[in-house]
């Protein structure tokens, strides 16, 4: 390498390293503070896929025999990979990640963050016979409502709703439990695998399905009740975003939809804005909907004739 083109590199490495052109474009590491792993994480949901439905993911030889086994194994495993994932993570709260700030050494810090991090993934661990349950109604929906599917089998296996909806039930979980960051990280690995976006902040009950699926956004905001029901290429999204006198977005806001139970939205409709969309109603395809639609109301398109 000529004198001239090192002369030229670390003129722009000077550059670049320069603080005023990096406010909020960089993540200063301390020993022990990590970034969150993105494989690290593809392999707890991996192993998550596994507890919640053994058989359809992880080892194939699982039978009654050894399904207690096979099951605590990954568990043990799971919960490794979450202290150290939940503990990186919170390095990105304020409360966590500035406790220096606040008097705490770094290695007390850090020290609080591990402890914390093992008690939430214990937290989390425990709810995952519960977050069984509701998943085991989404197979149900997904079965019911589509007359393709043959087994349940097939559904756990292969339907992309399932494997949405399993990364956004565990993000949610994480996120109700006050965990930064990973929550969306997994929420967008589903995004990437399924072309699904769910927010892992939205709410969502029980029985609840998306045919076909590409294209499905929903909203950080969103309220959707039981046994909803919606069609690919839906956007349940937000309408406009409130600016405070500077001009900046408002944060933490609800600024998404409320679906109430039974409701089916057809493919390609968009509804937007903080408006209800009451129990058992129809949204037809291709529908831009941004007012409330009153329970049992069918919202179809115009036809038109020549």
């Amino acid at each position: 390498m000529n004198l001239s083109t090192q002369t030229l590199l670390t003129s722009v490495a000077n550059e670049l390293a320069n603080p005023e052109s990096l406010c909020g474009l960089f993540h200063e590491h301390n020993d022990g503070d990590p970034l969150p792993s993105l494989p690290a994480l593809a392999e707890a949901m991996d192993l998550c896929r596994s507890i919640l439905f053994p058989g359809f993911y992880g080892k194939s030889n699982v039978n009654n025999q050894n399904l207690v086994f096979h099951i605590g194994v990954a568990m043990e495993r799971l919960y490794c990979l979450l202290c150290e994932q939940i503990q990186a993570g919170l390095c990105f709260s304020i409360g966590w990640g500035e406790a220096e700030a606040y008097g705490a050494t770094a290695e007390s810090a850090q020290s609080q963050r591990k402890r914390k991090a093992a008690e939430l993934a214990r937290t989390f661990i425990r709810q995952l016979p519960a977050l069984r349950q509701t998943l085991a109604t989404d197979v149900e929906a997904a079965y019911l409502g589509d007359p393709a599917a043959e087994t349940y089998g097939e559904v756990i296996s292969c339907y992309p709703v399932i494997k949405a909806v399993t990364n956004y039930r565990i993000a949610h979980e994480l996120l109700r439990l006050g965990v930064p960051l990973i929550p969306r990280i997994i929420t967008e690995m589903a995004h990437s695998e399924t072309g699904i976006d769910i927010h892992p902040a939205a709410t969502i009950g029980h029985h609840f399905t998306i045919d076909h699926g590409t294209g499905v956004v929903i909203g950080a905001t969103c309220i959707i009740g039981n046994h909803v029901k919606l069609y690919q290429g839906v956007t349940l999204g937000a309408k406009s975003f409130p600016v405070d006198d500077n001009g900046h977005p408002i944060k933490g806001i609800p600024r998404h939809p409320i679906l109430q139970d039974n409701v089916i939205v057809y493919a390609n409709s968009t509804i937007l804005g903080r408006i209800t969309i009451g129990h058992d109603a129809v949204i037809g395809g291709n529908i831009w909907v941004t007012e409330d639609v009153e329970p049992g109301t069918r919202i179809l398109q115009n036809k038109y004739h020549n």
